[in-house]
């Protein structure tokens, strides 16, 4: 008799316990249902902001919208493709295509370029300026940080795709050295 009230006090026990879970599952994808209005509210952010990712995280749950990487790209080669017809280039040189280059120095990194050590100071270099490998050729910020760009290899800048405090993307291209 003792042994069918332990197992009926197990069972008991398991039952309860299975039921607790199984209320905690409920809370659980309570807890994880979409919040379409939040959604619709950090995208209508980014449109506003131009920024291409935000997260958001209250109460424990996290929610994070990022923008496709060729909606950010459409944007900044609209405005390379500005900046590429207004530099001035040297005699018999074309408007070379940045992507296909081989001499094209990308941006290491998120931030603002800067042409000069300082405003109001001569630009690092200019279209058609000789530069040796290590030389300084701008400078990206990125969270308050200051970092110098150098040239990867020798040769003489035929274009510069940028303007003076304009913001930079990962991997966009800066200049082109030939």
């Amino acid at each position: 008799m003792a042994r069918d009230s332990k197992d009926a006090a197990k069972a008991e026990s398991q039952t309860s316990s299975e039921m607790a879970k199984s209320d905690l599952s409920k809370a659980e994808l309570a807890k994880q249902e979409i919040d379409h209005d939040l959604i619709r509210a950090l995208a209508k952010l980014l449109d506003e902001t131009g920024l291409t990712e935000i997260e958001f995280e209250r109460g424990g749950q996290r929610v994070r919208v990022a923008r496709q990487a060729q909606a950010a790209v459409a944007g900044a080669s609209a405005v390379r493709a500005t900046t590429i017809e207004s530099s001035p280039l040297p005699a018999g040189t074309g408007t070379v295509d940045p992507a296909k280059h081989p001499g094209v120095v990308n941006s290491p990194m998120v931030g603002t370029c800067y042409r000069a050590p300082e405003p109001g100071a001569r630009p690092f270099v200019e279209v058609g300026a000789r530069v040796r490998a290590g030389d300084p050729l701008l400078i990206v910020e990125a969270m308050k940080t200051m970092n110098q760009i150098q040239a990867p290899r020798a040769g003489t800048v035929i274009q510069i795709l940028i303007e003076d405090g304009q913001p930079v993307e990962f991997g966009e291209p800066l200049m082109i050295i030939e």
